[in-house]
């Protein structure tokens, strides 16, 4: 739980710093308080789409969530470093199961960032209800190895290894293993802050 308990303290970090409370940010985010109360004290793995919400309140990037360092220069992030990092948890939006996917984020020492890279280990649900989620900005999924279903909006893309998806993500849409293999993509999210 290290990096998901790193989150939980920056995010109450910042809105401390803000003179927020917890019932300012859930009334602007549209999230409700016991929520964001679980997120802060690392009791909830949350997907990205509260996340997202919770930034576009505190006026920072998402990023700014997972950043360690304050690099101006390029940031490079060797196949060694993604060895050794055990990833930050989210949850899919599943009803009845929290931890599918692990994120390595590829560029969190980079400062002013306006993309999200990430390497994400998907692994496969059986049975799951699935809750889309939306928000603000665009999605590129390129699959590295397996297969990916995403829904998005009425449709349903089954992708696999060299397949990729560039979308909106203000479109309700849910990533999830497409069978019951583990699968591993690359995602890029952006969004305007």
């Amino acid at each position: 739980m290290g990096t998901n308990k790193i989150i939980g303290d920056k995010i109450k970090r910042i809105r401390e710093s803000k003179n927020l409370s917890v019932e300012d940010i859930a009334e602007r985010s549209d999230l409700s308080i016991s929520q964001i109360t679980r997120i802060e004290s690392n009791d909830e793995l949350p997907s990205l789409a509260p996340l997202i919400k919770i930034a576009r309140v505190l006026g920072v990037r998402l990023g700014t969530f997972l950043d360690d360092q304050q690099e101006l220069g390029p940031v490079i992030c060797r196949k060694s470093d993604l060895r050794n990092e055990q990833g930050i948890s989210f949850s899919n939006n599943a009803k009845t199961i929290h931890k599918n996917m692990a994120y390595h984020a590829l560029s969190q020492d980079k400062s002013g960032r306006h993309m999200e890279p990430f390497l994400i280990d998907v692994m496969p649900v059986q049975h799951a209800d699935f809750v889309s989620s939306s928000h603000e900005g665009e999605e590129f999924i390129y699959v590295l190895d397996g297969m990916v279903e995403i829904n998005y909006g009425q449709a349903i893309y089954i992708l696999e290894e060299g397949d990729c998806i560039y979308y909106d993500s203000i479109v309700a849409h849910h990533v999830h293993a497409g069978n019951e293999y583990p699968a591993q993509i690359l995602g890029v999210i952006y969004t305007p802050y």
